[in-house]
This record gives structure tokens, sequence and C-alpha cells, in this order.
């Protein structure tokens, strides 16, 4: 805290005031309460400290803004961002996986050049640019579906849709080059020897191992769906995780923005260890060399 550009008793004090950021700098009393009230009285170590052992025990702190405990906001809006942000995973990894196993099956063919360019066309537009283009396309051209607004299973769609498109994209280049390695191993060459039909082989042995190698970058997908999903909650008005945490970096609530930090950082990181548990358990090839 000590490292913002503002002081957190100016910020709270504005609330104090019933104004949404104070416009003069409170008296000695309101922020002297409001150091002791938080505990921004101690040294940045302690505080650290504290903030720690607090957080071990599952007490996150209050809101500067709500004055509710935090960990029941963070709570309730991981609820709401759970939903799709597994959609978007399932989505990308039903659409990703077949289109990179079938570029692989004829490397420069019509499917492989059309893979590449709209693989690098969906790894390159962002999230704030796509999030528009779907709005005006499926809503406000189409009608066919909402433009903002959650509680509906209809409202799900165009998130969705929105966070699948870089991690399909980049699963399906991943995969296509992972596969066209495996089919020049030895042991795929010996079961086109014995006569084993090509679509066995690249589906029952190549795309398994492409695609099992492709799980220890799992992590990486998952840290990639969290930070899309601020800018996704936020255009299509969920209120999950993301926009959770891009409230409180405008209003300056610092233990909401620490709280949605750590949570999104946890969650990368355990992303990233069960990819690694998956791939060691579906790959022997992982397993011998761990």
């Amino acid at each position: 805290m000590p490292a913002i550009p503002d002081n957190p008793c100016r910020v709270f004090a504005g609330t104090v005031l019933r104004t949404r950021v104070a416009t003069e700098v409170p008296d000695a009393a309101v922020r002297a309460r409001v150091a002791a009230e938080f505990g921004l009285d101690a040294s940045p170590a302690e505080q650290y400290w504290r903030w720690l052992l607090a957080a071990l025990r599952g007490d996150l702190g209050l809101s500067f803004v709500t004055r509710t405990p935090v960990a029941a906001m963070v709570l309730d809006a991981l609820l709401v961002s759970s939903l799709p942000a597994a959609l978007s995973l399932l989505l990308a990894a039903a659409a990703g996986i077949p289109a990179g196993v079938r570029a692989a099956h004829r490397p420069g063919g019509w499917a492989d050049r059309l893979l590449t360019g709209g693989g690098v066309l969906g790894v390159s537009v962002p999230e704030f640019v796509l999030a528009p283009v779907l709005i005006l396309v499926f809503a406000v051209w189409g009608g066919v579906l909402p433009a903002v607004g959650w509680g509906e299973p209809r409202h799900v769609v165009l998130p969705v849709l929105t966070m699948a498109v870089y991690p399909a994209a980049l699963a399906a280049q991943l995969v296509r080059a992972e596969t066209v390695e495996v089919l020049t191993r030895p042991h795929i060459r010996a079961a086109r020897a014995h006569g084993l039909r090509p679509s066995w082989i690249l589906w029952r042995h190549a795309a398994r191992q492409g695609t099992v190698s492709v799980l220890s970058l799992s992590g990486m997908f998952v840290a990639g769906l969290i930070g899309g999903s601020v800018v996704v909650e936020v255009v299509y008005g969920v209120l999950g995780l993301g926009r959770l945490l891009y409230d409180a970096v405008l209003a300056q609530d610092l233990p909401v923005v620490q709280a949605a930090t750590l949570v999104v950082l946890a969650i990368a990181l355990a992303g990233g260890v069960l990819a690694e548990v998956v791939q060691l358990a579906l790959d022997p090839v992982a397993r011998d060399r761990g």
C-alpha cells in the first residue's frame, strides 16, 4: 500500500465524507481513525505480515468502499466468472484440438492454410476489439443475442465466444505443430508399414500424443482467460472477478485489489500444476523423463 500513488487514508476518507474521491486532504483526526481501523499506521513490513497471516485464515479484510468482507465479495464474483471461463475452455478445446489435428493431416493443404490464417487472426485480435464486433453482429444487426446483462442462459453466449477465440486459435496451432512432429516418429512409420489406416493412425495415435503435449500449457490458457475476463466482463456487464478487479482499481479499493490479484495468481498456479499432473498421467514419455 505505501507504494501506491495516493494515500489510502485520503481515499477512504473520501467515502467517509460521502464523496467519491476526497477533494481535500482530510484532517488529522479522520486520517488517524482510518489508519488505525485498517492497520495503515504500521510499517510496510508489519502491514504485509498481518495481511499474510489473516489471508491464510481466510480473512482478506474489509473493502475501503463498501466496508464489507472482501472474501465474500471475491467468492461471489468468482462463482459468476467460473461458468463462462469453464465453458470457454471447453469450447476452445472442442474447436481447437480437432482443427489442429485436421490441419496436421496434410501440411500445406487447404485446411492447413485456412487454420494458419484463422489462427493468426484469432491470436491477434484482442478481446476489446472482438467483443464490440460480436455485439454489433449478433445483438445490433442480428438481434438474436443480448448485448449486455447476466442471469439468463443466452447472456453467456457472447462472453464465452469472446473468451474462447484466443485459446482455441492458440491450441489449434500448438496441436497442429505437435501432431506434425509426432507423425514423423518411427512408431508412426511402423504403423503405416503394417497397413493401418491413415485416419486411424492420425486420430488414435498422433492426435493423442500431440494433444497431451499441449496440456502442459493449460496454465497459460487459464491465465489468459483470467486476463481477458476483465475486458469481457466490463463490456458485457458481467459482475464477475474481472469486473470486481476493474472497479476496485478505479475506486482504489486496495483490499479488494489485493485479494482479487491473489485469487487470480492462485488460479493460474493451480491450473499449471493440474496440467502437469494430467500430462504425467497420460504421457508415458513425460513420466519417464520425470
